[in-house]
């Protein structure tokens, strides 16, 4: 079952054009990036899947539900972690998320609030009211409102923004077990490495548009290529080796890209051929921000 279904979404503010067209399919249990720099359109798409904002053209679909026609439905099967901290000073934490449940019509669900504090390392904090909290207990709370009703579909946007590494390794490993139990999760973050680690299929936005889109797999690999650094000792590197420097030579090491294995060895081939001696070589498996600045730059997708 398809879990969200954008399609051809447009969205402009005045003479602002934050969404020109998005498309995107996200699957039934994926856990599926959503990346691009400041003002790509990130949030407003979000926005709109949450039924915040509408979208000028095109439509959006959770399990088949239309966020706009069929929004109560569409509601039911989404929580949203947003990027503000929003919260009432007026409740403890528990009080907030019995509120939360009872918006879904779930009056009798404090056993799962149990876990859901348990595993977000709550529980101490769970007669505590919202304004003694610190910022990160604060997002914390966020992350357990939109786990309280057990929505099928889960979006974090910027979830681990300015918050220390307890509440990152706590949040990822229960949003980890989440997805293994079939949970869809789409997030968004500017900390990359956590987007690689997490994500299985990633789409970058640029502009308002979708410029990249595949399985964070073969992004690296297609996009962007690893990395051959070698250090010769004596002798120049071979003219016709040139054009695969990527970046300054730093005397005689040399960064070589490489976009298959069966690569190195015709490289190897070669130096050895111009008579070169190799001091030193390191085989560099490129990361996702390689692949993202080398996409915001603009380069074109192989």
């Amino acid at each position: 079952m398809t879990a969200i279904q954008i399609s051809n979404v447009e969205k402009r503010y005045s003479s602002l054009q934050a969404l020109g067209g998005v498309s995107l399919t996200i699957e039934e249990g994926e856990f599926f990036g959503l990346l691009g720099p400041n003002g790509a359109g990130k949030t407003t798409l979000i926005s709109i899947i949450a039924g915040l904002i509408r979208a000028n053209a095109g439509s959006v679909k959770i399990h088949g539900h239309d966020v706009v026609s069929d929004f109560r439905a569409a509601r039911r099967k989404l929580g949203v972690v947003p990027q503000e901290l929003v919260f009432d000073p007026f409740f403890t934490v528990r009080e907030t998320l019995r509120l939360q449940s009872g918006y879904f019509g779930l009056g009798n669900n404090d056993k799962w609030i149990d876990e859901v504090m348990e595993n977000l390392d709550l529980t101490k904090k769970a007669d505590t009211n919202m304004r003694a909290l610190s910022g990160g207990m604060k997002r914390r709370v966020l992350v357990a409102q939109a786990l309280v009703h057990k929505p099928p579909v889960i979006v974090l946007d910027e979830p681990t923004a300015g918050v220390d590494v307890e509440l990152r390794q706590t949040l990822w490993k229960f949003i980890s077990r989440l997805n293994r139990e079939g949970h869809t999760v789409v997030l968004t973050t500017h900390y990359l490495e956590e987007a690689q680690a997490m994500c299985k299929r990633v789409a970058m936005l640029r502009g308002g548009k979708v410029v990249a889109l595949d399985t964070m797999s073969q992004l690296i690999r297609r996009i962007s290529g690893s990395q051959l650094v070698v250090h010769m000792t004596n002798g120049p590197l071979p003219q016709d080796l040139s054009h695969l420097i990527s970046h300054p030579p730093e005397g005689n090491k040399y960064s070589l890209r490489i976009n298959e294995y069966s690569e190195v060895e015709k490289i190897l081939a070669r130096l050895r051929e111009s008579g070169a001696s190799i001091d030193e070589m390191q085989l560099q498996q490129a990361d996702l921000e390689d692949v993202f600045l080398q996409i915001m730059d603009g380069a074109e997708i192989a």
